[in-house]
């Protein structure tokens, strides 16, 4: 009896992957995701179909009472047969092809996290932003297009996005073969003291002395940088009432070191401490972007701050250089920036349970970091006796990217992914 029930369960099987493998994959798509409205893409690159898809996913993967959201991926196909790359972005996402993709000649599949960009609920229901619920929706979306791609998964993901790569492989460690994160920490706590002890070291002292002076002449000339950053913010029509304009450049200010190093500032290009406020603001506004403060940017990245002050922890501002100067943040927190009235207690166990997965468990990991970048000094450190590569850039910054390794480093990178995706 139990064999029969085995060799009925085998046949069904086979005759439903028959079935789907002479369906077209469009409608293939349908199937696997009821509901879902698909919008056909123009192709890029070498993707010979692309959709648009928009999910009905669900809020809470144990509470199926708890309802839905509408949930944005991009999705491009080349060849069943190639490997999928599945891209966790860590904010909001749109149709592009990942280096990744090109070098590998991938499928690949871009999932906009919960909440963010065109994924997010108005108004958004806080308790549901969380890690463990993304990583649902990762796993979801995997075991069903694995139906279809067979063969190896890819996992990537840049910055937060390549947070969520790490922590999607310690949750799911068999829904991937290989992970790529770039440029991605693993944070430890809500101020976490390696990001500035980076930047007061990297560089030459004559690069970080010009950096502070930047920063005090700023604040010294107050009056007249509010008044160029004033006239610049009416022009490009930004309001500022969740974050007054003179806090805002106090933030700005304080922020300078860290964009500085994140962005591969060049020391050259510092002003002077006796440049004019036009340049001053210029060079602040060039570097860290003053629309981040505005109403714009705030309401922008409410769920970014809110995720870092529950569960990812962050990064805390050196007030030192310009203490004297500040009249209204007395805080080195960013916790400013988080949405009010909901509960921000925080989660330190959280990151830490994954870091200790990724160092001592996590085999099959090639890790891409900037020398000079301050989210590098919160890089996992992976144990030897594992099978991961972890390649840092000299000089390299937030941006760095495969392409920017020398020829000899690149062959490195795609001999070790090439060795993992045949075994």
């Amino acid at each position: 009896m139990k064999k029969h029930l085995f060799f009925t369960a085998c046949l069904s099987l086979l005759l439903f992957l028959q079935v789907q493998g002479q369906q077209s994959l469009k409608t293939q798509l349908e199937n696997l995701f009821p509901g879902s409205k698909i919008e056909k893409l123009s192709n890029k690159d070498h993707f010979t179909e692309s959709y648009h898809i928009v999910l009905q996913q669900a809020l809470d993967h144990k509470d199926p009472k708890a309802g839905t959201f509408e949930h944005h991926i991009y999705f491009s196909h080349f060849d069943t047969k190639a490997p999928m790359l599945l891209v966790t972005e860590g904010y909001s996402a749109r149709n592009r092809t990942y280096e990744l993709s090109k070098y590998l000649k991938t499928n690949q599949v871009i999932v906009e996290y919960r909440f963010y960009g065109k994924s997010r609920p108005n108004p958004i229901p806080w308790k549901y932003l969380t890690n463990d619920q993304a990583v649902e929706d990762y796993h979801s979306i995997t075991q069903k297009l694995k139906t279809i791609y067979q063969n190896k998964w890819i996992s990537t993901g840049i910055s937060k996005g390549g947070e969520t790569v790490m922590i999607y492989k310690s949750k799911y460690p068999k829904d991937i073969d290989v992970a790529v994160p770039y440029v991605a920490p693993l944070i430890n706590g809500l101020e976490d003291e390696r990001t500035t002890q980076l930047i007061n070291s990297v560089g030459t002292e004559a690069c970080r002395k010009s950096i502070r002076e930047f920063q005090r002449a700023v604040l010294k000339n107050r009056d007249e940088v509010l008044k160029e950053m004033t006239t610049f913010v009416k022009e490009k029509k930004m309001t500022y009432t969740e974050v007054s304009i003179e806090e805002a450049l106090e933030y700005a200010t304080l922020e300078f070191p860290f964009s500085f190093w994140q962005w591969g500032g060049k020391c050259e290009e510092v002003p002077a401490n006796t440049a004019s406020p036009k340049e001053l603001f210029a060079y602040l506004n060039k570097v860290v972007g003053v629309w981040f403060y505005s109403d714009g940017g705030y309401e922008t990245y409410l769920p970014s701050f809110y995720q870092h002050v529950r569960e990812l922890g962050y990064y805390g501002f050196d007030l030192e250089p310009v203490q004297d100067l500040l009249k209204i943040v007395k805080s080195s927190t960013n916790k400013r920036f988080a949405p009010k009235n909901v509960d921000l207690s925080y989660n330190p166990k959280y990151i830490k349970k994954v870091r200790r997965f990724i160092e001592k468990k996590g085999n099959q990991i090639l890790y891409i970091y900037g020398e000079f970048d301050p989210w590098g000094a919160c890089a996992p450190e992976p144990r030897k006796q594992l099978d991961a590569l972890k390649m840092v850039l000299k000089g390299g910054h937030h941006g760095t990217r495969i392409r920017h390794f020398s020829p000899e480093d690149q062959k490195l990178i795609f001999d070790t992914l090439n060795r993992w995706l045949k075994e």
